[in-house]
């Protein structure tokens, strides 16, 4: 038995179903964001050996990014990511969060006139060490 077929029908593992959904570069890192409470299923914190099922809602934490999706489609493989995308759908509410942070990022300071010289990049060294 194929383990494609064998996923459609009665789930996928939830870090397996991140990383086919191109939402981490590798199973370890899905499953470290899901272990480490990053993930959440159905507002529950979750192992990463939970089954995910159609209909089943997901919020992924990175950074200071918080994404809230449903899920369409149980993927057999991972694929590119406009086959990943056809597996999940992101909630109004999480792309309108997701745009303001986007905004309020861009009005928050000028960005810099392309790369900084010598004494910039010091100076940026500088402050990081602080």
């Amino acid at each position: 038995m194929k383990e494609g077929s064998e996923a459609n029908e009665s789930g996928l593992r939830l870090d397996k179903w991140l990383w086919c959904a191109r939402f981490y570069k590798s199973r370890a890192q899905a499953t470290a964001a899901v272990a480490g409470g990053l993930v959440h299923v159905n507002d529950e914190r979750v192992k990463p050996s939970r089954l995910v099922q159609i209909e089943d809602r997901i919020r992924i934490t990175r950074d200071e990014v918080r994404m809230e999706i449903i899920v369409q489609g149980i993927p057999a493989r991972r694929g590119p990511a406009p086959e990943a995308r056809t597996h999940y759908l992101e909630t109004p509410q999480s792309v309108a969060a997701r745009e303001t942070r986007r905004e309020l990022a861009r009005l928050s300071g000028p960005s810099p006139q392309g790369r900084p010289d010598k004494h910039a990049r010091k100076a940026i060294r500088d402050m990081k060490q602080r």
